[in-house]
């Protein structure tokens, strides 16, 4: 009688540890896709400065063409240098201003990359941390059920439901 009730109890240390195991194995991909978008924005967020500091060389080029401009009427001030001088700086104003612009809207793209993957660093971390207290839990189990001592199971059970929640909140995020 006691045998059976002792394989009685083994039989749900198996069952959970597979219900553990299949818990791992969805926090693991759910937070492995996670990881991979977190990754896809870095390399955006990357290609939004490169251009944001395209548009800003572009700005200091502007500048420099505007000073040696500046030289050149000052070498030759006749009315029609002077005029052909003066349309080439309205036009590299008006490109900077327009460049400016550009890199206000490259930052708030920028910005709102950095909220996104604050978002989704959330939502991963919750599943790491839920694989990893699943882990515990399973390998907790296969201590317990090696030695026969259902303690180890039980605490493992309680890290693997603590595991859960994070799991759950991997999803939700509700704390």
């Amino acid at each position: 009688m006691a045998a059976e009730a002792q394989e009685q109890w083994l039989k749900w240390v198996a069952l959970t540890t597979t219900i553990l195991a299949v818990c791992t194995a969805f926090g693991s991909l759910k937070g492995g896709g996670y990881s991979t978008q977190v990754q896809l924005m870095t390399t955006q967020e990357s290609d939004q400065w490169s251009y944001y500091q395209a548009k800003s060389v572009k700005i200091h080029i502007g500048e420099m063409e505007k000073d040696i401009l500046g030289l050149e009427l000052i070498k030759d001030n006749t009315p029609i240098v002077k005029s052909a001088v003066q349309k080439k700086i309205k036009s590299i104003d008006d490109s900077a201003k327009r460049y400016s612009k550009d890199k206000d809207d490259i930052k708030a793209k920028i910005d709102e990359l950095n909220d996104r993957q604050a978002l989704l660093k959330r939502h991963g971390g919750n599943f790491g941390l839920a694989v990893m207290l699943f882990q515990i839990a399973i390998t907790l189990s296969a201590i317990g059920s090696l030695l026969k001592q259902r303690a180890a199971w039980l605490f493992g059970l309680g890290l693997g439901l603590i595991g859960l929640l994070y799991f759950i909140n991997g999803f939700f995020l509700i704390f």
